[in-house]
């Protein structure tokens, strides 16, 4: 299924989605972030095992439409926020691992959207920056998610300055996972997705689930939280099976 900003392709258990409005620069327009927002929530209700997040041209992702601010009304930019954030949501909400293939400089929301996927890979060529700080409107919703991956100091210097990062220091700072030469990309990223999603689909899904949850929370809170999942999720079928399993091959 394609839309008009995207192009969605299954191959097995897995969904990239992919950017696809190159002169734009991928720009996170309102129409765009809606049809994404749908497909997501299309692919999390399916029995899809993982997504990547990826595009086309020779930028991953300029963040969002100016188009969309210049000239609205106070209401219509708060609106486009909203949209933003319900996307940015979709994600996190999604049962499935969820991995971004980056190529390319991903800058505000565009970064914001990479820092908002579970994984990331980056191309050896990416670059990241929250460039706001340069100008007259700063990155605030875009330092929401990458402070949360990268820690207060890292976050602010960015968002401060609005200097771009390579692909080796976003990796230090743990805004990716992995760096890899260019041409690896798309293999690097699908051995990613393929590693995320082993296991069973119910208990991937409730441990995504969980850590967002806990993330959150003081230790404390987050140790009782996680302690009451865990104990529900080894009463499942499957992991009893597989407790069995275990204990059987040993006995043997």
């Amino acid at each position: 299924m394609n839309t008009h900003h995207l192009l969605v392709e299954r191959q097995g258990d897995i969904v990239t989605v992919t950017l696809n409005r190159p002169e734009q620069r991928n720009a996170l327009s309102r129409p765009l972030l809606l049809e994404l927002t749908q497909v997501l929530q299309n692919i999390g209700g399916s029995d899809a095992r993982g997504v990547i997040i990826a595009a086309n041209g020779p930028v991953f992702s300029a963040g969002h439409h100016f188009a969309d601010m210049a000239g609205q009304t106070h209401e219509d930019v708060r609106e486009l926020f909203r949209v933003c954030t319900a996307m940015m949501d979709t994600l996190q909400s999604l049962p499935q691992p969820v991995v971004a293939r980056v190529h390319g400089l991903a800058t505000a929301a565009g970064c914001q959207l990479v820092a908002t996927c579970d994984l990331a890979v980056a191309a050896e060529s990416a670059g990241f920056a929250i460039p706001g700080g340069k100008g007259a409107l700063f990155c605030h919703t875009p330092l929401v998610a990458v402070a949360r991956n990268i820690g207060r100091k890292r976050a602010l210097e960015m968002a401060m300055t609005g200097d771009a990062i390579d692909a080796r220091t976003a990796a230090d700072w743990g805004l990716v996972n992995h760096v890899v030469p260019d041409e690896d990309l798309v293999v690097a990223t699908l051995d990613l997705i393929t590693r995320a999603t082993r296991g069973t689909e119910a208990s991937k899904a409730a441990g995504k689930q969980a850590y967002y949850r806990q993330i959150e929370m003081t230790q404390p809170a987050a140790y009782a939280y996680a302690g009451e999942v865990m104990a529900e999720r080894a009463m499942d079928n499957q992991a009893q099976e597989s407790f069995h399993a275990f204990l059987n091959r040993r006995n043997l």
